[in-house]
């Protein structure tokens, strides 16, 4: 296959019934932590705040990331509710001073997000883009704003939000079009954004969640789902169940996905994202490095292109899985979405 055949290949994928799935790798493009720094970040800050029998036990979680990383840690020997307790906040911490940090170089005018340049080249659908992101920061929010798409979290309220599906979906109208019988409401470009680990901006009051964008103590509890045993019990609770829910629901109604930055490592989204894929619905994956697991499908069905960066003789390109068949594209940087907008969109 030519470059120019794969061009048009991956031209042809962004058509209707897209829905994305966004990882951590497009926010560590960005700027914001990967998994081995916020390891880092929570063995050094978590300790601090730590007493008792914690002091002991968050040592031994300690030592277990250094070899078997934050995960396989923190599911080896499941934290207590204090510790779990300085996990969130620590990682909340960090996750907002990098997000700040871009944020302003937004509001700057220094950079755009990859995002916001790429969502101008997607099909918006009347009732919504939907874009699935295990992400706790909001950059994705924040860059489809950016582009002018409006953002559907299923939060009502600028101030105080609360989870309201219908008085969210509602405030995107923007009046009615035709007549008589056959009149129908109007909606503004909007993105369902949905967010099954959690958001940097959602709390828990009163047992309730509430979205506000501001940064609380730790008398409010930010709602987001750390790594771990607790990841999968926690899914089950407000507002978690309904993100959790709506993505299933849009993975399953999906004719085709677009994944950036995902590893295929989510529990929540697994039941239904890969077997949607090995059904043949037709995947473009994008990301630094692929894992095994989504290197895997993309060798064994033909439906699946696959794209990231290759290293070899100081040569920097893009590895492309496609027709389950590897080819290295030296000099090509198509797995960035910089990239691929530039030259292919």
């Amino acid at each position: 296959m030519t470059l120019h055949e794969i061009k048009q290949r991956l031209q042809g994928h962004l058509s209707d019934g897209l829905v994305l799935v966004v990882g951590s790798g497009l926010s560590c493009a960005e700027g914001l932590p990967g998994m081995g720094e916020l390891g880092s970040h929570l063995r050094s800050s978590v300790p601090a705040a730590l007493t008792g029998d914690d002091v002991a036990a968050w040592s031994s979680i300690a030592a277990l990331i250094g070899t078997k990383g934050l995960e396989g840690a923190l599911l080896e020997q499941p934290p207590s509710q204090e510790i779990e307790a300085r996990i969130v906040t620590e990682t909340g911490n960090l996750v907002l001073a990098r997000e700040k940090a871009v944020i302003e170089q937004v509001f700057s005018g220094r950079t755009t997000l990859r995002i916001t340049k790429l969502i101008k080249h997607l099909l918006k659908p009347n009732t919504g883009l939907p874009i699935i992101t295990t992400n706790y920061d909001r950059l994705v929010e924040i860059g489809l704003e950016e582009a002018g798409v409006g953002v559907d979290t299923l939060f009502t309220g600028r101030f105080a939000g609360t989870i309201n599906e219908v008085f969210s979906r509602f405030s995107f109208c923007t009046g009615f079009k035709g007549r008589g019988k056959a009149q129908s409401l109007t909606f503004r470009n909007r993105a369902m954004v949905y967010k099954p680990h959690g958001s940097l901006d959602w709390y828990l009051r009163n047992g309730k969640p509430v979205c506000y964008g501001g940064e609380l103590g730790t008398d409010v509890p930010r709602l987001i789902i750390t790594p771990g045993r607790n990841k999968f019990r926690t899914g089950y609770d407000s507002p978690f169940d309904v993100h959790r829910s709506r993505a299933n629901d849009a993975i399953d109604k999906a004719s085709r996905f677009l994944i950036l930055g995902y590893g295929f490592n989510d529990d929540h989204l697994e039941t239904h994202l890969s077997p949607a894929i090995r059904q043949g619905k037709p995947t473009l994956m994008m990301t630094f490095e692929l894992t095994q697991k989504a290197r895997a499908m993309a060798l064994e069905l033909p439906s699946v292109i696959a794209m990231d960066r290759t290293l070899q003789d100081g040569i920097e390109g893009t590895r492309i899985i496609a027709d389950r068949t590897e080819t290295i594209l030296p000099h090509q940087s198509l797995w960035d979405v910089n990239h691929f907008i530039r030259e292919v969109l």
